[in-house]
């Protein structure tokens, strides 16, 4: 494994530790220049690497929008699945919404 590639995969796993990610949002923190600047092969890396359980962080991601600011079933799931909300599938959002719901 490269330097660069351990360094994304310790960072990505640091921010899944502390706050919810979805796969492309992870991706897309630690390769935006507004992020952590690693290249997108290594933040790929990391995001397939990750020790996490992609539906739980949905769900974690729902739980924590449901504490902050309440939102209907179909907006919660639209914040959640969003290319300018938090990124997770469609599926993982409905799954997530489901639970919290």
């Amino acid at each position: 494994m490269a330097s660069g590639q351990e360094n994304a995969l310790q960072a990505g796993q640091n921010y899944i530790d502390i706050m919810p990610f979805s796969k492309a949002g992870l991706i897309q923190q630690l390769s935006s220049s507004a992020g952590d600047g690693y290249s997108k092969a290594d933040a790929t890396f990391a995001a397939n690497n990750v020790d996490v359980d992609w539906n739980a962080e949905a769900v974690e991601a729902a739980e924590l929008y449901q504490d902050t600011m309440p939102m209907s079933k179909d907006g919660l799931v639209q914040q959640l699945s969003s290319p300018a909300g938090d990124e997770f599938t469609k599926e993982q959002a409905v799954q997530a919404v489901n639970k919290v719901y």
